[in-house]
C-alpha cells in the first residue's frame, strides 16, 4: 500500500474523531478519493465565508492531504449550490458566483496549507446545475449545497466528474 492509499483511511479517521459522519462523506476508488462536505459544514446560507468549525475539519485534512503531496496529481474542489425556490431558477450571477467562491476559499484554504504545488489545486464553481437531489424538498435542497474534493493519485486514469459520481454510486449500493 503507497501513501495515496493511505489517504482515504487518514480522512476517514478524522471525520469519525470530529463526529461528522452524517456531514461529509468519503469514497476511495482506483486512484481517487473523493470526499463531500454538506452544506453546513464550511458555510452558512448564502455565505462563502468558511466557518470556524469547517475551517477546524479543513486544516485537519489538509494536514493529511500534505502527508501524501508528492503523490497527488490534482485536488478538485467542486463547489455547489442549490436552487431555492423549487420552479425558480436562481439568479445566474449570484449562483455561479456563490458557488465559485466557495470553491475558491476552499482551495486558498488547501494551498495555505499544504505542499501540494498550486496548479494542481483547481477551484470549480458548479452553481446549481450540478444536482444530487430534485430542488422539491428542503432537505433535498440541503442536499445539494455541498463542497466536494475530488484527489487524484499522480498515476491515475483520469475521468469524467459524471463517471466518479457513476463509479460512488456502485460503491454504496
Amino acid at each position: 500500500i503507497d501513501e495515496f492509499d493511505e489517504l482515504y483511511d487518514s480522512l476517514k479517521e478524522a471525520v469519525e474523531q470530529a463526529g461528522l459522519d452524517g456531514e461529509v462523506e468519503l469514497f476511495k476508488g482506483d486512484g481517487y478519493t473523493f470526499i463531500t462536505f454538506r452544506d453546513n459544514v464550511f458555510f452558512d446560507g448564502d455565505s462563502s465565508i468558511i466557518k470556524s468549525g469547517g475551517a477546524k475539519i479543513l486544516k485537519q485534512f489538509s494536514s493529511i492531504i500534505a502527508a501524501v503531496s508528492t503523490s497527488v496529481k490534482e485536488i478538485q474542489v467542486l463547489g455547489h449550490t442549490t436552487q431555492a425556490d423549487p420552479v425558480i431558477p436562481n439568479n445566474p450571477e449570484n449562483d455561479r458566483v456563490l458557488s465559485s467562491e466557495r470553491a475558491a476559499r476552499v482551495a486558498a484554504f488547501i494551498q495555505q496549507r499544504t505542499e501540494v504545488t498550486p496548479d494542481k489545486i483547481v477551484p470549480i464553481g458548479y452553481g446549481q446545475f450540478r444536482p444530487v437531489a430534485p430542488f422539491d424538498t428542503a432537505e433535498n435542497r440541503a442536499k445539494n449545497r455541498r463542497v466536494e474534493l475530488l484527489i487524484t493519485k499522480s498515476d491515475a486514469v483520469e475521468h469524467t466528474l459524471e463517471e466518479y459520481y457513476q463509479m460512488m454510486d456502485r460503491t454504496s449500493e
